[in-house]
């Protein structure tokens, strides 16, 4: 069982859902980058995704999106990404990486799949691969001992969320709302049934994201969730506040998660 599967279980025990917090590698600056998600950590957050910065995000909000554009523009390079994911695990923290699939090929399948176990990363989100398209990915992440997570949605069948489920290791991303990324107002009603209908397919923890941002969603969506992932309401919080806000952020979002 790897560090992943060992936070979910951590959470578990302690009677509430893991909280997941996303940031982009770059963002405010490389460094800067390690001192929020350390602030993070220190905050009560239980395992971090790392975003792979990519010209093209076409399922990010204009939130992440602006957050991505720094990045790049500050020089972002994907040895950055690399290096921060191995700066983020010696904090004791699971490292993810949430990446589009372009960055991923153009590094070479087998050569990001390997650095990144090198680094200390425990898993790889990728939105926009399907598990019929994912043969080489499943291959090198084996080989290399990483975790798969692949993506549900609204509208997924349950003849989708099997796939996805057996094509999954780490655990299994429901997506809370239709569209881009982007903190809402307030989080669909059906992404409960979803995450049940996920639950007849695998055994795996499941973790709401897209769209979440306030405690009380967190706590919504922890009666019934493994884990709440919150992304573009930590960038905010890092672009009004620096590390203190990303700490508040997540102090406020933890206290939420309990059962």
């Amino acid at each position: 069982m790897s560090s992943l599967h060992d936070a979910f279980a951590r959470a578990k025990s302690e009677n509430r859902a893991a909280l997941i917090a996303y940031l982009p590698a770059g963002y405010p600056s490389e460094d800067g980058a390690v001192e929020c998600i350390a602030a993070m950590v220190e905050g009560g957050v239980d395992i971090v995704e790392i975003g792979f910065p990519y010209s093209d995000p076409v399922m990010d909000g204009p939130t992440i999106q602006d957050a991505v554009n720094i990045s790049l523009e500050g020089g972002t390079k994907s040895a950055t990404v690399i290096n921060t994911v191995k700066r983020v695990s010696e904090l004791g923290v699971p490292a993810l990486v949430m990446s589009y699939w372009n960055p991923i090929e153009r590094y070479g399948v087998d050569a990001f799949a390997a650095d990144f176990h090198a680094a200390g990363g425990v898993g790889v989100i990728t939105p926009d691969l399907t598990p019929e398209e994912a043969e080489d990915w499943i291959t090198s992440t084996n080989s290399n001992d990483v975790d798969r997570v692949f993506l549900v949605a609204l509208s997924s069948s349950d003849e989708r969320i099997a796939k996805v489920a057996n094509a999954t290791t780490g655990f299994i991303y429901a997506g809370a709302v239709m569209g881009v990324t982007g903190a809402r107002t307030s989080v669909s009603d059906a992404i409960e049934g979803l995450v049940a209908k996920v639950r007849r397919h695998s055994d795996l923890p499941v973790a709401v994201g897209l769209g979440v941002s306030t405690p009380e969603q967190a706590h919504e969506i922890a009666q019934y969730a493994d884990g709440v992932i919150v992304g573009s309401a930590f960038v905010t919080a890092i672009k009004n506040d620096g590390p203190a806000g990303a700490k508040a952020l997540a102090q406020a979002l933890s206290q939420g998660l309990s059962r």
